[in-house]
């Protein structure tokens, strides 16, 4: 057994979820559910009323984090300890949003010294990019972006900037290039003039793989445009750490931007990888998105546990991961600007917490790491929805909106918010047989129909949801979210007792695919792996040749 199940709370807690009521009879019996189970911190409101919690349930979990050391754990994460042990490095994306001298030294070195210095040479580089002080290599303004990373480089960027439309300056026009496949770059270099086009390349080592060959190709299709090589510093800048390899590449020294080994790719945005979203944005709202995070990252820093957003959104997840095997948890958004967050957090979650060992090596005896996933409201409604009301299976659901539109159109935001608010009350109340049946009394069939077809329209509710809301979508409320969410997942990993901040599934997939490449080019025989791997390659070649 591992440290963990050993736990008394752990245990109380595993007795104590066979014994919670339906929701529908707590909220019969307690007028005052909502007010009690929901709080406001950093411009959010979170409902977390439609739970299957009571309070014996909260003082469960909240027994849980102090036996795990939640409390511990947060501040050595938010001081700069290594708590990626695996790698020996500190988890230290929450210091590139301080709005002040956090006073943290690592190995030597103030980082808060290093991170300010970034963040002044990313706003003259913005400024001059958006005010036609850097001009191309024929003397034009430059007026499209395609910034090429993948990950966290890509993801991050890409989301935020378009969660962020409304606030665009309009000066700049972004593209985003991840996938090795060509069609990616390519259809992004359609109609697009060398002339008046910058790339940003993302990459830690300016040798990730996908990254790299599409900025080789991105390259080579600069110069077929009429450029030269001398003209790569004007079009080409990187955020890096291998400086040597982007000078080598035609890059200018000064148009190199830092990476750091204590920011993971997945919670890197904050820094010169945001550069997309400080070109569409401007670096005044990108400040505000920062300090909204940090905002957040105080609040979880200060907050008690038991009126710590994070903390409580952590503690939810793991009471149905490991107490009533909820496999997958739902993000819904009710906002078209953030329909893609659902595959942020699918990347922030599963990257971070998809682990079977503990922090000392032990094999994990419990669950770690659910499925996220998810869409847009109310798209989904009619689509997978039906899954989340009848299907046999629970699957915790998080719907989010903005309570104001930047469109406001009609009734169209007040239809959005019925719905959002109807689907959290359907998946919580359900539908009895008996009220399906009355529904029927006055139809036009049979007894036996009518039994039959009741039958098929109930729902069992007690199917939990969060709902998150904000005033409006802003940068500020936008940062405040995310970290909210970085922070949740850093939880769940703290009471699984796993390093959310490896990620060597993701190494092996690069080890094991930079050697298939060798055997698909030749260079390699083929012959040498297993009968699939080897059958594939083969095919693969006789098209090539």
């Amino acid at each position: 057994m591992t440290e963990l199940t050993q736990l008394s709370s752990w245990n109380a807690l595993k007795r104590h979820s066979e014994t919670v009521p339906h929701m529908r009879s707590l909220f019969a019996s307690d007028p005052k559910r909502f007010e009690k189970f929901s709080l406001s911190a950093c411009g959010l409101f979170l409902d977390y009323s439609k739970n299957k919690i009571t309070d014996e349930t909260l003082s469960q979990l909240f027994s849980l984090a102090k036996e795990s050391a939640l409390t511990t754990k947060i501040h050595a994460l938010l001081s700069g300890e290594k708590i990626n042990t695996t790698e020996q490095r500190a988890v230290l994306h929450s210091a590139l949003r301080a709005q002040s001298d956090p006073n943290i030294n690592l190995d030597g070195d103030n980082i808060f010294s290093e991170i300010r210095q970034t963040l002044a040479k990313m706003e003259n580089f913005v400024d001059n990019i958006t005010s036609g002080t850097w001009k191309g290599y024929t003397g034009k303004n430059i007026t499209d972006v395609v910034s090429i990373g993948i990950g966290g480089s890509f993801l991050g960027p890409k989301i935020v900037s378009q969660a962020l439309r409304p606030y665009w300056t309009g000066k700049i026009n972004c593209h985003f290039v991840a996938n090795v496949d060509a069609t990616s770059i390519v259809e992004k270099l359609k109609g697009l003039n060398a002339e008046t086009t910058l790339f940003i390349m993302s990459s830690k080592s300016f040798g990730t793989q996908e990254t790299l060959t599409n900025t080789l190709s991105a390259k080579d299709w600069f110069i077929r445009q009429g450029a030269s090589q001398s003209d790569v510093a004007k079009h080409f800048v990187a955020v890096s750490s291998n400086v040597t390899k982007a000078c080598e590449f035609g890059i200018a020294p000064e148009n190199i931007f830092p990476m750091w080994d204590w920011v993971g790719g997945r919670y890197s945005l904050w820094s010169a990888i945001g550069l997309p979203i400080a070109l569409l944005i401007g670096m005044e709202s990108f400040r505000e998105l920062l300090a909204g995070a940090n905002e957040m990252d105080e609040h979880f820093a200060n907050a008690p546990l038991e009126e710590n957003m994070p903390v409580i959104m952590g503690l939810l997840s793991v009471w149905y991961v490991n107490f009533f095997d909820a496999q997958s948890h739902v993000v819904l958004t009710y906002d078209h600007y953030l329909r893609g967050l659902p595959a942020y957090f699918q990347q922030l979650d599963m990257e971070s917490n998809g682990k079977s060992v503990t922090l000392n090596g032990q094999d994990v005896d419990y669950k770690t790491g659910p499925i996220i996933w998810g869409g847009e409201g109310t798209n989904g409604q009619h689509a997978y929805h039906q899954l989340l009301h009848q299907g046999t299976g629970l699957i915790p659901a998080d719907f989010i909106m903005p309570l104001n539109s930047h469109n406001p159109l009609g009734e169209h935001h007040v239809q959005l918010a019925s719905n959002c608010f109807g689907q959290t009350q359907a998946l919580m109340q359900g539908r009895t047989f008996e009220e399906a049946l009355a529904e029927l009394k006055n139809s036009a069939l049979d007894d036996n129909e009518k039994q039959l077809i009741a039958k098929h329209k109930v729902m069992p509710g007690n199917k939990p949801s969060n709902t998150l809301l904000m005033d409006k979508l802003t940068p500020s409320t936008l940062g405040a979210l995310i970290a909210l969410y970085e922070h949740k997942t850093f939880v769940q990993g703290a009471i699984w007792q796993i390093n959310s901040f490896d990620q060597w599934g993701v190494e092996l997939g690069k080890v094991l695919g930079n050697d298939v490449l060798e055997r698909l080019t030749a260079t390699k025989a083929s012959a040498e792996l297993d009968s699939s791997s080897n059958g594939l390659i083969n095919l693969f070649r006789q098209q090539k040749i």
